[in-house]
């Protein structure tokens, strides 16, 4: 039997169809769907029939006569908004925003522009998480088509209106809404990585190594869930005079700020080693560089920094902080390079020095720089950890089975993380260069 709609009305509980219901399984059963109707009808012949939902349950019916009404009435709870075209939005109409049912008391102001579909346009930008039914005469029927391609998930006719149509009308309507919503988010989801997939590869380095005859490979996983990068950093550049510098460090931390600090000390070295300088004098600079950048005096930075002559032979080794890389040269067992004679950590001492050590590569040569991250994973279910040794023994197996450049580096952080059991927590950055093998 259809039902006038009142001019204005309580939410009393009995419209819930809850009524009856002790207080504790009012709480606990699904209320089904709520229909907010917007209309003003001046005679009162306007009627909404009773309507019943696909699990049978009555559709509750709120009732507002103007804007001003229906945003107090428009809480999360509403399902689906009944909005009558033929309402004028006043020349200023504000109301507050109904938010998300915190007591948001925002207000929204709407002023008449004299469009035909304003006051639906109003409703969507106050209602973007609800289904929208346009309802219209049916002298209105391109006023009703025009309402959906503006943003209503459908329209009705007033003279057509029966429950069966009407509730079946509004369940379409919320699982429009809810595809639409569905597809946004994927769409939004896809961009965003398309986004950041291009961010980082702006933000991780292209190595300068042009005129070289050495080989570059790298790996790199930050230890955030779905970061793009961590405090680890590095940067390979080749110089004029044909010497190749290589550097990987590691911000102590795994936040945001310290991703965008690994950033920073890494343009800043490439600048510092483009303009000339090396060993203490740049890692000198970078420490004054940390030192101004860091959010707080406890924040500081690992480096290893190495530039390799011209004819590939030999190299020269900084180290601040930072564990020894490993070299690999043929017929003979992976080693780590010597790393009594390093430095502090970047930031730990405000007038330390980094001495630069000299180390003979020879003619055939694979040198291995990572952060500590390849070798804090644990091994097993104990708490043993990998370490330097445990990482040197993993190297030289993998050489033994042929491996070398970016299968070297894959199989090495796969094995790291198959020994701790799952991701690692700390980020991890190799790099690796190597000359005639």
């Amino acid at each position: 039997m259809p039902v006038p709609v009142p001019r204005q009305r309580a939410i009393p509980a009995a419209e819930s169809g809850q009524a009856g219901l002790p207080p504790q399984a009012r709480s606990t059963s699904d209320p089904g769907l709520t229909l907010l109707v917007i209309e003003d009808d001046p005679a009162g012949t306007f009627t909404v029939p009773d309507m019943l939902d696909a699990a049978g349950k009555r559709i509750r019916i709120r009732t507002a006569r103007n804007l001003t009404e229906a945003e107090r009435l428009l809480t999360d709870d509403v399902h689906c908004i009944l909005l009558d075209l033929d309402l004028t939005l006043p020349t200023r109409a504000t109301a507050t925003s109904p938010g998300t049912g915190t007591g948001n008391n925002a207000t929204a102001t709407a002023t008449a522009t004299g469009d035909e579909l304003d006051t639906l346009r109003h409703v969507l930008r106050i209602a973007p998480r609800h289904a929208v039914l346009a309802l219209a005469g049916q002298a209105d029927a391109e006023r009703a088509a025009e309402a959906v391609r503006v943003g209503a998930q459908d329209y009705l006719f007033r003279d057509e209106l029966d429950g069966r149509l009407l509730s079946r009308a509004i369940r379409f309507a919320v699982e429009r809404k809810r595809a639409d919503t569905a597809q946004y988010k994927l769409a939004e989801s896809r961009l965003r990585a398309q986004e950041n997939a291009r961010l980082e590869r702006g933000l991780l380095p292209t190595p300068l190594l042009h005129g070289s005859d050495l080989r570059f490979a790298a790996r790199y996983r930050p230890g955030r869930s779905r970061a793009l990068l961590g405090g680890d950093f590095y940067d390979t550049v080749r110089t004029p005079d044909g010497t190749v510098h290589a550097m990987i460090g590691d911000v102590c931390g795994h936040g945001p700020d310290e991703a965008a600090l690994g950033v920073e000390l890494r343009i800043a070295w490439r600048a510092l080693t483009l303009a000339g300088l090396c060993g203490d004098e740049l890692l000198s600079t970078l420490q004054q560089v940390l030192e101004h950048e860091r959010d707080n005096e406890e924040i500081f930075a690992t480096l290893c920094t190495v530039d390799i002559s011209p004819d590939g032979r030999r190299a020269g080794l900084c180290l601040a902080g930072h564990p020894a890389p490993l070299i690999a040269r043929p017929g003979r067992p992976a080693q780590l390079l010597p790393y009594e004679d390093g430095g502090p950590a970047l930031g730990l001492l405000p007038r330390a020095r980094w001495p630069r050590r000299q180390v003979e590569l020879g003619g055939s040569w694979s040198l291995m720089m990572y952060t500590d991250g390849l070798i804090e994973g644990r091994v097993g279910t104990g708490t043993q950890r990998l370490g330097q040794d445990g990482m040197v023994e993993m190297i030289n197996r993998q050489l033994m089975e042929g491996l070398s450049g970016e299968e070297l580096l894959e199989a090495a952080v796969a094995q790291v993380r198959e020994l701790n059991g799952g991701e690692l927590t700390d980020d991890v950055a190799v790099l690796l260069l190597a000359r005639g093998l």
